[in-house]
Protein backbone atom coordinates (compact mmCIF):
# COMPACT_ATOMS: atom_id res chain seq x y z
CA UNK A 1 0.00 0.00 0.00
CA UNK A 2 1.47 3.27 -0.77
CA UNK A 3 2.60 5.64 2.04
CA UNK A 4 -0.09 8.59 0.67
CA UNK A 5 -2.88 6.33 1.13
CA UNK A 6 -4.74 5.43 4.37
CA UNK A 7 -7.52 2.65 4.88
CA UNK A 8 -9.60 0.73 7.94
CA UNK A 9 -6.46 -0.81 9.25
CA UNK A 10 -4.53 2.23 9.89
CA UNK A 11 -7.25 4.21 11.55
CA UNK A 12 -6.64 4.72 14.89
CA UNK A 13 -8.89 2.96 17.67
CA UNK A 14 -10.51 6.20 18.48
CA UNK A 15 -11.80 6.47 14.80
CA UNK A 16 -13.01 2.41 14.94
CA UNK A 17 -14.90 2.83 17.77
CA UNK A 18 -16.21 6.13 16.27
CA UNK A 19 -17.17 4.27 13.09
CA UNK A 20 -18.47 1.02 15.27
CA UNK A 21 -20.56 3.07 17.13
CA UNK A 22 -22.08 5.48 13.79
CA UNK A 23 -23.73 1.80 12.97
CA UNK A 24 -24.93 0.75 16.04
CA UNK A 25 -27.12 4.08 16.48
CA UNK A 26 -27.72 3.68 12.88
CA UNK A 27 -29.39 0.24 13.46
CA UNK A 28 -31.03 1.73 17.04
CA UNK A 29 -32.86 4.55 14.30
CA UNK A 30 -33.75 1.94 12.00
CA UNK A 31 -35.26 -0.58 14.59
CA UNK A 32 -37.50 2.63 15.11
CA UNK A 33 -38.20 2.16 12.26
CA UNK A 34 -38.71 -1.45 12.74
CA UNK A 35 -40.72 -0.66 15.48
CA UNK A 36 -43.23 1.64 13.74
CA UNK A 37 -43.93 -1.13 10.76
CA UNK A 38 -44.55 -4.18 13.63
CA UNK A 39 -47.61 -1.78 15.33
CA UNK A 40 -48.75 -1.04 12.07
CA UNK A 41 -48.81 -4.56 10.87
CA UNK A 42 -49.71 -5.91 14.33
CA UNK A 43 -53.79 -5.30 13.68
CA UNK A 44 -53.16 -7.46 10.41
CA UNK A 45 -51.26 -10.30 11.96
CA UNK A 46 -54.04 -10.57 14.46
CA UNK A 47 -56.79 -10.67 11.59
CA UNK A 48 -54.81 -13.39 9.89
CA UNK A 49 -54.81 -15.98 13.28
CA UNK A 50 -58.56 -15.02 13.27
CA UNK A 51 -59.13 -15.54 9.78
CA UNK A 52 -57.19 -18.64 9.79
CA UNK A 53 -58.66 -19.93 12.45
CA UNK A 54 -62.20 -19.67 10.74
CA UNK A 55 -60.96 -21.56 8.00
CA UNK A 56 -60.07 -24.57 9.66
CA UNK A 57 -63.06 -24.56 11.82
CA UNK A 58 -61.65 -23.69 15.28
CA UNK A 59 -62.54 -19.89 15.65
CA UNK A 60 -65.90 -19.91 14.06
CA UNK A 61 -69.83 -19.01 14.78
CA UNK A 62 -70.81 -16.10 17.37
CA UNK A 63 -68.16 -13.60 19.18
CA UNK A 64 -65.54 -14.72 16.83
CA UNK A 65 -66.97 -14.30 13.79
CA UNK A 66 -68.17 -10.90 15.05
CA UNK A 67 -63.86 -9.99 16.24
CA UNK A 68 -62.77 -11.33 12.76
CA UNK A 69 -64.85 -8.64 10.93
CA UNK A 70 -64.21 -6.24 12.99
CA UNK A 71 -60.56 -6.87 13.76
CA UNK A 72 -60.28 -7.02 9.95
CA UNK A 73 -61.69 -3.93 9.06
CA UNK A 74 -59.66 -2.46 11.83
CA UNK A 75 -56.62 -3.72 10.29
CA UNK A 76 -57.77 -2.39 6.45
CA UNK A 77 -58.10 0.76 7.97
CA UNK A 78 -54.80 0.80 10.00
CA UNK A 79 -52.87 -0.67 6.98
CA UNK A 80 -54.43 1.87 4.95
CA UNK A 81 -53.70 4.88 6.81
CA UNK A 82 -49.66 3.23 7.53
CA UNK A 83 -49.54 2.88 4.02
CA UNK A 84 -50.33 7.25 3.24
CA UNK A 85 -48.18 7.78 6.31
CA UNK A 86 -45.02 5.78 4.74
CA UNK A 87 -45.96 7.06 1.46
CA UNK A 88 -45.77 10.90 2.36
CA UNK A 89 -42.56 10.29 4.62
CA UNK A 90 -41.21 8.21 1.52
CA UNK A 91 -42.34 11.07 -1.22
CA UNK A 92 -41.30 14.16 0.71
CA UNK A 93 -38.79 16.15 -0.67
CA UNK A 94 -36.21 17.06 1.98
CA UNK A 95 -34.71 20.44 2.79
CA UNK A 96 -31.80 21.47 0.28
CA UNK A 97 -29.65 23.94 0.48
CA UNK A 98 -29.36 26.77 -2.02
CA UNK A 99 -26.19 26.41 -3.67
CA UNK A 100 -24.95 27.14 -7.03
CA UNK A 101 -23.42 24.34 -8.27
CA UNK A 102 -19.67 23.87 -9.98
CA UNK A 103 -19.98 21.29 -13.02
CA UNK A 104 -16.48 19.75 -13.97
CA UNK A 105 -16.14 22.21 -16.63
CA UNK A 106 -16.67 25.21 -14.91
CA UNK A 107 -13.93 24.01 -11.98
CA UNK A 108 -11.76 21.04 -13.80
CA UNK A 109 -8.98 21.70 -11.28
CA UNK A 110 -11.01 22.02 -8.17
CA UNK A 111 -12.84 18.58 -9.28
CA UNK A 112 -9.58 17.30 -9.60
CA UNK A 113 -8.47 17.82 -6.20
CA UNK A 114 -11.17 16.85 -4.90
CA UNK A 115 -10.76 13.09 -6.76
CA UNK A 116 -7.58 13.06 -5.22
CA UNK A 117 -8.19 13.98 -2.18
CA UNK A 118 -11.07 10.93 -2.52
CA UNK A 119 -8.53 8.80 -3.92
CA UNK A 120 -5.88 9.15 -1.00
CA UNK A 121 -8.64 8.34 1.52
CA UNK A 122 -10.39 5.34 -0.01
CA UNK A 123 -13.30 7.18 -0.07
CA UNK A 124 -16.32 7.82 -2.66
CA UNK A 125 -15.95 10.81 -4.80
CA UNK A 126 -18.69 13.26 -3.86
CA UNK A 127 -21.03 13.49 -6.45
CA UNK A 128 -21.00 16.88 -7.14
CA UNK A 129 -19.33 20.05 -6.27
CA UNK A 130 -21.65 23.54 -5.08
CA UNK A 131 -20.52 26.31 -3.44
CA UNK A 132 -22.82 28.22 -0.49
CA UNK A 133 -22.57 32.09 0.52
CA UNK A 134 -21.26 30.89 3.94
CA UNK A 135 -17.82 30.39 5.83
CA UNK A 136 -19.04 26.53 6.05
CA UNK A 137 -18.05 23.28 4.28
CA UNK A 138 -20.54 20.03 4.56
CA UNK A 139 -21.29 16.89 2.52
CA UNK A 140 -25.25 16.73 1.79
CA UNK A 141 -26.96 13.52 0.22
CA UNK A 142 -29.65 14.63 -2.81
CA UNK A 143 -30.21 11.27 -3.39
CA UNK A 144 -33.84 12.05 -2.62
CA UNK A 145 -35.66 12.20 -6.27
CA UNK A 146 -36.44 15.22 -5.69
CA UNK A 147 -33.00 16.53 -5.56
CA UNK A 148 -31.91 14.61 -8.64
CA UNK A 149 -32.00 17.65 -10.69
CA UNK A 150 -29.96 19.73 -8.61
CA UNK A 151 -26.99 19.30 -10.75
CA UNK A 152 -25.61 21.00 -13.33
CA UNK A 153 -24.13 25.12 -13.41
CA UNK A 154 -25.15 28.06 -13.44
CA UNK A 155 -22.74 30.36 -15.71
CA UNK A 156 -24.58 30.55 -18.70
CA UNK A 157 -27.55 32.00 -16.58
CA UNK A 158 -24.78 34.22 -15.31
CA UNK A 159 -22.92 35.70 -18.08
CA UNK A 160 -26.39 37.14 -19.29
CA UNK A 161 -27.63 38.27 -16.20
CA UNK A 162 -30.65 36.35 -16.30
CA UNK A 163 -30.95 34.98 -12.75
CA UNK A 164 -29.20 31.45 -11.84
CA UNK A 165 -30.74 28.37 -13.00
CA UNK A 166 -29.58 25.07 -12.58
CA UNK A 167 -28.86 23.01 -15.81
CA UNK A 168 -30.53 20.03 -15.78
CA UNK A 169 -28.33 16.94 -16.47
CA UNK A 170 -31.08 14.38 -15.06
CA UNK A 171 -27.52 12.63 -13.61
CA UNK A 172 -27.87 9.90 -10.61
CA UNK A 173 -26.12 10.61 -7.30
CA UNK A 174 -25.24 7.96 -4.79
CA UNK A 175 -22.52 9.77 -2.94
CA UNK A 176 -23.57 13.13 -1.63
CA UNK A 177 -22.84 16.67 -2.73
CA UNK A 178 -19.82 18.92 -1.33
CA UNK A 179 -20.89 22.30 -0.62
CA UNK A 180 -18.16 24.43 0.05
CA UNK A 181 -18.12 27.59 1.34
CA UNK A 182 -17.46 30.23 -1.20
CA UNK A 183 -15.10 32.81 0.87
CA UNK A 184 -13.05 29.70 1.15
CA UNK A 185 -12.01 30.33 -2.39
CA UNK A 186 -11.18 33.21 -2.67
CA UNK A 187 -9.63 33.61 0.74
CA UNK A 188 -7.84 30.29 1.33
CA UNK A 189 -4.82 29.21 -0.67
CA UNK A 190 -4.93 25.91 -3.02
CA UNK A 191 -2.90 23.34 -0.21
CA UNK A 192 -5.15 25.49 3.36
CA UNK A 193 -8.30 24.47 0.98
CA UNK A 194 -7.30 21.02 0.17
CA UNK A 195 -6.44 20.62 4.01
CA UNK A 196 -10.13 22.25 5.18
CA UNK A 197 -11.74 19.65 3.12
CA UNK A 198 -10.22 16.42 3.56
CA UNK A 199 -11.82 15.89 6.81
CA UNK A 200 -15.16 16.60 4.88
CA UNK A 201 -14.79 14.22 2.02
CA UNK A 202 -13.50 11.47 4.15
CA UNK A 203 -17.36 11.67 5.39
CA UNK A 204 -18.54 9.74 1.96
CA UNK A 205 -16.82 6.83 3.21
CA UNK A 206 -19.49 6.47 6.35
CA UNK A 207 -22.15 8.03 4.01
CA UNK A 208 -22.01 4.77 1.70
CA UNK A 209 -22.58 2.75 4.97
CA UNK A 210 -26.01 1.02 4.11
CA UNK A 211 -27.04 1.32 7.39
CA UNK A 212 -25.90 4.57 7.96
CA UNK A 213 -27.21 5.84 4.39
CA UNK A 214 -30.77 4.17 5.19
CA UNK A 215 -31.10 5.79 8.42
CA UNK A 216 -30.38 9.26 7.46
CA UNK A 217 -33.16 8.85 4.40
CA UNK A 218 -35.47 7.85 7.16
CA UNK A 219 -34.76 10.81 9.81
CA UNK A 220 -34.87 13.05 6.48
CA UNK A 221 -38.06 11.73 5.38
CA UNK A 222 -39.11 12.35 8.70
CA UNK A 223 -38.45 15.73 9.08
CA UNK A 224 -39.63 16.44 5.32
CA UNK A 225 -42.83 14.99 6.34
CA UNK A 226 -43.15 17.28 9.53
CA UNK A 227 -42.63 20.52 7.27
CA UNK A 228 -45.29 18.85 4.83
CA UNK A 229 -47.59 18.67 7.47
CA UNK A 230 -47.48 22.29 8.84
CA UNK A 231 -47.33 23.88 5.19
CA UNK A 232 -50.09 26.69 4.52
CA UNK A 233 -52.92 27.18 2.57
CA UNK A 234 -54.68 23.29 3.11
CA UNK A 235 -58.04 22.92 3.77
CA UNK A 236 -59.99 21.67 6.88
CA UNK A 237 -60.01 17.93 6.27
CA UNK A 238 -56.53 17.78 4.40
CA UNK A 239 -55.53 19.74 7.32
CA UNK A 240 -56.45 17.04 10.13
CA UNK A 241 -55.29 14.31 7.48
CA UNK A 242 -51.87 16.19 7.63
CA UNK A 243 -51.58 17.05 11.39
CA UNK A 244 -51.84 13.10 11.83
CA UNK A 245 -49.14 12.25 9.31
CA UNK A 246 -47.18 15.18 10.92
CA UNK A 247 -47.80 14.08 14.63
CA UNK A 248 -46.87 10.70 13.82
CA UNK A 249 -42.98 11.76 12.09
CA UNK A 250 -42.73 14.05 15.03
CA UNK A 251 -43.29 10.94 17.33
CA UNK A 252 -41.09 9.00 15.30
CA UNK A 253 -38.36 11.69 15.37
CA UNK A 254 -38.13 12.02 19.25
CA UNK A 255 -38.25 8.76 19.30
CA UNK A 256 -34.50 8.57 17.11
CA UNK A 257 -32.93 12.07 17.48
CA UNK A 258 -30.75 10.83 20.48
CA UNK A 259 -29.00 8.15 18.28
CA UNK A 260 -29.61 10.35 15.12
CA UNK A 261 -27.05 12.60 16.61
CA UNK A 262 -24.67 9.84 18.10
CA UNK A 263 -24.20 8.89 14.98
CA UNK A 264 -23.56 11.79 13.45
CA UNK A 265 -21.04 12.75 15.65
CA UNK A 266 -19.30 9.19 14.69
CA UNK A 267 -19.36 9.80 11.50
CA UNK A 268 -17.59 13.15 12.09
CA UNK A 269 -14.81 11.29 14.50
CA UNK A 270 -14.20 8.47 11.92
CA UNK A 271 -14.09 10.95 8.94
CA UNK A 272 -11.80 13.12 10.93
CA UNK A 273 -9.58 10.43 12.05
CA UNK A 274 -9.08 9.02 8.49
CA UNK A 275 -7.96 12.57 7.20
CA UNK A 276 -5.19 12.90 9.61
CA UNK A 277 -2.50 11.30 7.41
CA UNK A 278 -3.70 14.07 4.45
CA UNK A 279 -1.87 17.88 5.36
CA UNK A 280 -2.39 17.70 9.20
CA UNK A 281 -0.23 20.12 9.42
CA UNK A 282 -1.70 22.65 7.13
CA UNK A 283 -5.45 22.19 8.85
CA UNK A 284 -4.44 23.84 11.84
CA UNK A 285 -3.50 27.43 9.81
CA UNK A 286 -6.44 26.45 7.62
CA UNK A 287 -8.71 26.06 10.80
CA UNK A 288 -7.34 29.75 11.66
CA UNK A 289 -8.19 31.14 8.19
CA UNK A 290 -11.93 30.11 8.92
CA UNK A 291 -11.97 31.97 11.91
CA UNK A 292 -11.12 35.29 9.83
CA UNK A 293 -13.05 34.87 7.07
CA UNK A 294 -15.91 34.13 9.07
CA UNK A 295 -15.51 37.79 10.86
CA UNK A 296 -14.68 39.44 7.47
CA UNK A 297 -17.66 37.95 5.60
CA UNK A 298 -19.93 38.52 8.26
CA UNK A 299 -18.56 42.44 7.83
CA UNK A 300 -18.85 42.81 4.76
CA UNK A 301 -22.05 41.44 4.35
CA UNK A 302 -23.57 43.90 7.40
CA UNK A 303 -21.87 46.70 6.78
CA UNK A 304 -20.73 46.73 2.93
CA UNK A 305 -23.49 44.77 0.40
CA UNK A 306 -26.32 45.61 3.14
CA UNK A 307 -26.79 48.88 2.51
CA UNK A 308 -26.49 48.46 -1.46
CA UNK A 309 -29.35 45.75 -0.94
CA UNK A 310 -31.17 47.52 0.39
CA UNK A 311 -31.42 49.96 -2.53
CA UNK A 312 -31.80 47.82 -4.94
CA UNK A 313 -28.35 47.38 -5.76
CA UNK A 314 -26.39 44.09 -5.36
CA UNK A 315 -22.47 44.35 -5.31
CA UNK A 316 -21.37 41.20 -7.86
CA UNK A 317 -18.14 40.16 -6.80
CA UNK A 318 -18.68 39.82 -2.98
CA UNK A 319 -15.81 36.89 -2.61
CA UNK A 320 -13.28 39.14 -4.08
CA UNK A 321 -14.57 41.64 -1.73
CA UNK A 322 -13.77 39.59 1.26
CA UNK A 323 -9.90 39.49 0.41
CA UNK A 324 -10.30 43.33 0.62
CA UNK A 325 -11.74 43.17 3.98
CA UNK A 326 -9.65 40.27 5.32
CA UNK A 327 -6.43 42.39 4.12
CA UNK A 328 -7.55 45.10 5.91
CA UNK A 329 -8.68 43.51 9.06
CA UNK A 330 -5.29 41.95 8.86
CA UNK A 331 -3.97 45.40 9.11
CA UNK A 332 -5.69 46.62 11.66
CA UNK A 333 -5.88 43.80 14.28
CA UNK A 334 -2.36 42.68 15.23
CA UNK A 335 -3.86 39.12 15.94
CA UNK A 336 -4.80 38.33 12.59
CA UNK A 337 -0.66 40.22 11.21
CA UNK A 338 0.99 38.08 9.17
CA UNK A 339 -1.96 36.68 7.25
CA UNK A 340 -1.47 38.66 4.39
CA UNK A 341 1.53 37.43 3.80
CA UNK A 342 0.15 34.46 2.37
CA UNK A 343 -1.69 36.26 -0.46
CA UNK A 344 1.30 35.69 -2.63
CA UNK A 345 0.77 31.51 -2.61
CA UNK A 346 -1.76 30.86 -5.32
CA UNK A 347 -5.04 31.61 -4.26
CA UNK A 348 -7.86 28.33 -4.48
CA UNK A 349 -10.13 30.78 -6.83
CA UNK A 350 -7.69 29.51 -9.22
CA UNK A 351 -9.13 26.38 -9.82
CA UNK A 352 -12.00 28.12 -11.34
CA UNK A 353 -12.39 28.06 -15.14
CA UNK A 354 -14.40 31.53 -14.84
CA UNK A 355 -14.28 33.16 -11.14
CA UNK A 356 -15.57 36.03 -12.06
CA UNK A 357 -18.75 34.26 -13.08
CA UNK A 358 -18.78 32.15 -10.21
CA UNK A 359 -18.43 35.35 -7.78
CA UNK A 360 -21.36 36.73 -9.26
CA UNK A 361 -23.32 33.92 -8.95
CA UNK A 362 -22.79 33.56 -5.24
CA UNK A 363 -23.44 37.02 -4.78
CA UNK A 364 -26.82 36.67 -6.14
CA UNK A 365 -27.37 33.84 -4.55
CA UNK A 366 -26.33 35.76 -0.88
CA UNK A 367 -28.22 38.65 -1.73
CA UNK A 368 -31.44 36.50 -1.87
CA UNK A 369 -30.64 34.49 1.34
CA UNK A 370 -29.83 37.27 3.52
CA UNK A 371 -31.73 40.21 2.15
CA UNK A 372 -34.78 38.68 0.04
CA UNK A 373 -34.07 40.12 -3.00
CA UNK A 374 -34.84 38.53 -6.59
CA UNK A 375 -33.56 35.82 -8.30
CA UNK A 376 -33.14 38.13 -11.29
CA UNK A 377 -31.77 41.22 -12.42
CA UNK A 378 -34.08 44.50 -13.46
CA UNK A 379 -34.72 47.94 -13.18
CA UNK A 380 -34.99 48.30 -9.53
CA UNK A 381 -32.41 45.25 -8.80
CA UNK A 382 -28.81 45.45 -10.98
CA UNK A 383 -25.36 44.63 -10.11
CA UNK A 384 -22.65 46.90 -9.26
CA UNK A 385 -19.02 46.93 -8.68
CA UNK A 386 -16.83 48.07 -6.38
CA UNK A 387 -15.61 50.42 -8.21
CA UNK A 388 -18.94 52.27 -8.58
CA UNK A 389 -20.10 51.59 -4.91
CA UNK A 390 -18.99 54.95 -3.87
CA UNK A 391 -20.73 56.84 -6.12
CA UNK A 392 -23.83 55.06 -7.32
CA UNK A 393 -24.51 53.33 -3.33
CA UNK A 394 -22.81 55.78 -1.13
CA UNK A 395 -23.61 59.50 -2.46
CA UNK A 396 -27.08 57.86 -3.20
CA UNK A 397 -27.92 56.11 -0.23
CA UNK A 398 -26.58 59.57 1.67
CA UNK A 399 -28.67 61.84 -0.26
CA UNK A 400 -31.74 59.76 0.05
CA UNK A 401 -31.68 59.50 3.63
CA UNK A 402 -31.03 63.41 3.51
CA UNK A 403 -34.43 63.84 1.40
CA UNK A 404 -36.19 61.78 3.71
CA UNK A 405 -34.95 63.82 6.67
CA UNK A 406 -36.27 66.94 5.22
CA UNK A 407 -39.65 65.75 3.98
CA UNK A 408 -40.29 64.98 7.84
CA UNK A 409 -38.86 68.10 8.48
CA UNK A 410 -41.36 69.84 6.12
CA UNK A 411 -44.03 67.49 7.65
CA UNK A 412 -43.43 68.84 11.46
CA UNK A 413 -43.33 72.30 9.87
CA UNK A 414 -40.14 73.15 10.65
CA UNK A 415 -38.99 76.38 8.21
CA UNK A 416 -36.38 75.98 5.44
CA UNK A 417 -33.95 78.77 6.82
CA UNK A 418 -33.15 80.09 10.15
CA UNK A 419 -33.91 83.98 8.71
CA UNK A 420 -37.24 85.84 9.85
CA UNK A 421 -39.09 87.66 7.74
CA UNK A 422 -41.13 88.69 4.41
CA UNK A 423 -38.19 87.50 2.10
CA UNK A 424 -37.83 83.99 3.68
CA UNK A 425 -41.41 83.40 3.54
CA UNK A 426 -41.19 84.03 -0.30
CA UNK A 427 -38.17 81.85 -0.90
CA UNK A 428 -38.17 79.53 1.61
CA UNK A 429 -35.08 78.39 0.55
CA UNK A 430 -33.24 74.73 -0.45
CA UNK A 431 -32.54 72.32 1.89
CA UNK A 432 -29.45 73.01 4.41
CA UNK A 433 -27.54 71.58 7.04
CA UNK A 434 -28.10 74.77 9.28
CA UNK A 435 -32.38 73.85 9.69
CA UNK A 436 -31.23 70.24 10.89
CA UNK A 437 -28.96 71.07 13.23
CA UNK A 438 -30.77 74.29 14.36
CA UNK A 439 -34.27 72.08 14.85
CA UNK A 440 -31.88 69.46 16.81
CA UNK A 441 -30.90 71.71 19.10
CA UNK A 442 -33.84 73.73 20.09
CA UNK A 443 -36.80 70.66 19.63
CA UNK A 444 -37.38 67.00 20.98
CA UNK A 445 -35.33 65.01 19.52
CA UNK A 446 -37.59 62.27 20.58
CA UNK A 447 -40.10 63.53 18.27
CA UNK A 448 -38.15 63.89 15.07
CA UNK A 449 -37.00 60.32 15.35
CA UNK A 450 -40.34 58.34 15.71
CA UNK A 451 -41.38 60.67 12.57
CA UNK A 452 -38.39 59.64 10.71
CA UNK A 453 -38.88 55.91 11.98
CA UNK A 454 -43.07 56.27 10.34
CA UNK A 455 -41.81 57.64 7.53
CA UNK A 456 -39.07 54.82 7.17
CA UNK A 457 -42.07 52.14 7.28
CA UNK A 458 -44.16 53.96 5.54
CA UNK A 459 -42.26 53.95 2.46
CA UNK A 460 -41.39 50.10 2.70
CA UNK A 461 -45.10 49.28 2.97
CA UNK A 462 -45.36 51.00 -0.13
CA UNK A 463 -42.92 50.09 -1.99
CA UNK A 464 -43.66 46.80 -4.69
CA UNK A 465 -43.02 43.71 -3.14
CA UNK A 466 -40.19 42.08 -5.79
CA UNK A 467 -41.38 40.05 -8.71
CA UNK A 468 -38.68 37.19 -9.63
CA UNK A 469 -38.39 36.69 -12.83
CA UNK A 470 -36.24 33.29 -12.10
CA UNK A 471 -35.29 31.02 -9.85
CA UNK A 472 -32.38 30.35 -8.07
CA UNK A 473 -30.55 26.68 -8.16
CA UNK A 474 -33.10 24.11 -6.04
CA UNK A 475 -35.47 26.94 -5.15
CA UNK A 476 -38.16 24.63 -5.63
CA UNK A 477 -36.95 22.53 -2.42
CA UNK A 478 -36.51 25.47 -0.21
CA UNK A 479 -39.40 27.60 1.63
CA UNK A 480 -38.85 30.72 -0.54
CA UNK A 481 -42.28 31.99 1.66
CA UNK A 482 -39.91 32.56 4.40
CA UNK A 483 -36.88 34.57 2.64
CA UNK A 484 -34.97 36.13 3.32
CA UNK A 485 -33.94 32.92 5.29
CA UNK A 486 -31.21 34.49 7.33
CA UNK A 487 -31.80 38.10 7.75
CA UNK A 488 -28.93 40.05 9.12
CA UNK A 489 -30.33 42.73 10.95
CA UNK A 490 -33.70 43.78 12.47
CA UNK A 491 -34.91 46.86 10.98
CA UNK A 492 -33.34 50.31 12.68
CA UNK A 493 -35.80 52.43 14.68
CA UNK A 494 -35.54 55.23 16.97
CA UNK A 495 -32.58 57.32 17.68
CA UNK A 496 -29.83 55.08 15.60
CA UNK A 497 -32.14 55.73 12.02
CA UNK A 498 -32.60 59.12 13.53
CA UNK A 499 -28.39 59.51 13.81
CA UNK A 500 -28.07 57.70 10.23
CA UNK A 501 -29.84 60.55 8.59
CA UNK A 502 -28.42 63.49 10.31
CA UNK A 503 -24.95 61.68 9.28
CA UNK A 504 -25.91 60.83 5.54
CA UNK A 505 -27.00 64.54 5.90
CA UNK A 506 -23.51 66.35 7.69
CA UNK A 507 -21.95 64.31 4.28
CA UNK A 508 -23.99 65.63 2.03
CA UNK A 509 -22.98 68.85 3.06
CA UNK A 510 -19.30 67.86 2.85
CA UNK A 511 -18.99 66.47 -0.79
CA UNK A 512 -21.33 69.91 -1.69
CA UNK A 513 -19.42 72.35 0.13
CA UNK A 514 -15.95 71.33 1.24
CA UNK A 515 -14.45 69.17 -1.32
CA UNK A 516 -15.62 65.82 0.32
CA UNK A 517 -15.99 62.36 -1.53
CA UNK A 518 -17.80 59.30 -1.04
CA UNK A 519 -15.71 56.38 -0.26
CA UNK A 520 -15.34 52.65 0.28
CA UNK A 521 -14.41 51.00 3.66
CA UNK A 522 -14.14 47.20 3.58
CA UNK A 523 -14.92 46.71 7.40
CA UNK A 524 -17.39 49.91 7.99
CA UNK A 525 -18.88 49.71 4.26
CA UNK A 526 -20.15 53.81 3.31
CA UNK A 527 -17.02 56.07 4.25
CA UNK A 528 -16.59 59.77 4.00
CA UNK A 529 -12.85 60.90 2.00
CA UNK A 530 -11.74 64.38 3.28
CA UNK A 531 -8.20 65.18 1.35
CA UNK A 532 -8.26 61.64 0.46
CA UNK A 533 -8.25 59.66 3.93
CA UNK A 534 -11.77 58.72 5.77
CA UNK A 535 -13.23 60.49 8.47
CA UNK A 536 -14.15 57.87 10.98
CA UNK A 537 -14.66 60.61 13.90
CA UNK A 538 -18.02 61.87 12.57
CA UNK A 539 -20.51 59.22 13.55
CA UNK A 540 -19.57 60.07 18.03
CA UNK A 541 -19.71 64.11 17.25
CA UNK A 542 -23.69 62.95 15.47
CA UNK A 543 -24.34 60.61 18.50
CA UNK A 544 -23.07 63.69 20.98
CA UNK A 545 -26.39 65.84 19.35
CA UNK A 546 -28.75 63.09 18.57
CA UNK A 547 -28.62 61.51 22.41
CA UNK A 548 -27.48 64.51 24.56
CA UNK A 549 -28.59 67.52 22.71
CA UNK A 550 -25.04 68.51 22.28
CA UNK A 551 -23.79 70.20 19.36
CA UNK A 552 -20.55 71.83 20.17
CA UNK A 553 -18.36 68.67 18.95
CA UNK A 554 -19.94 68.75 15.72
CA UNK A 555 -20.11 72.18 15.27
CA UNK A 556 -16.42 71.88 15.64
CA UNK A 557 -15.75 69.04 13.26
CA UNK A 558 -17.25 71.06 11.06
CA UNK A 559 -15.22 74.19 11.19
CA UNK A 560 -12.37 72.10 11.45
CA UNK A 561 -13.74 70.16 7.73
CA UNK A 562 -14.79 73.37 6.55
CA UNK A 563 -17.74 72.26 6.28
CA UNK A 564 -20.81 75.36 5.20
CA UNK A 565 -23.86 73.88 6.92
CA UNK A 566 -26.27 77.49 5.42
CA UNK A 567 -25.11 76.52 1.69
CA UNK A 568 -28.43 74.19 0.12
CA UNK A 569 -27.36 70.61 -0.56
CA UNK A 570 -28.29 68.69 -3.80
CA UNK A 571 -31.36 65.87 -3.07
CA UNK A 572 -32.30 62.87 -4.67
Amino acid sequence: MSENRTSDARVNPRGKRGAQGARAHALAVLAVRGRALAVALLPAAVAVVLLAGGAMGRLSGGSWDVARWVVTGFAVVVAGVAAVVGAVIARAGPAVSPTVALTEASAPDLHRMVRDLADRLEVPVPSAIALTPDCDSWLEDRSHPAAQSISGGPLGAVRGMRGIRSVRSGRVADAPVLVIGSPFLWWMRVAELRALLAPVIAGTGPSAHPDIAASRRFVRGLDAAVAVSSRAGLGPVRRIAYGFIGWTARLMLRSCRGHAAEMERGVAAAASDRAQAVDYGLRIVAQEQVGLAYAGWDRLLTRVALPAWRMGRWPSRLDAGVVSALTELSRRDRLADGFTSRLGERPACDLLEEPGAIDAATSLLAARLFHGGPADTGPDWSPVDWQQYPEEVVDRKWRTEAARLHRVLDQLGVRRTAEAGPAAEEDPGGPTLARVLDHLAADDTEALAAAVTAEVAREEAAAPAPVPGGILEGEELWDTGAIPLFPLQPPRIGRDLLADHVTAMVCCAAVDTAGAAPGLDWLDGPALLVGGERRADLGGHVMSLVEDGDGEPLQGWLTAVGVRAEKPVRLV
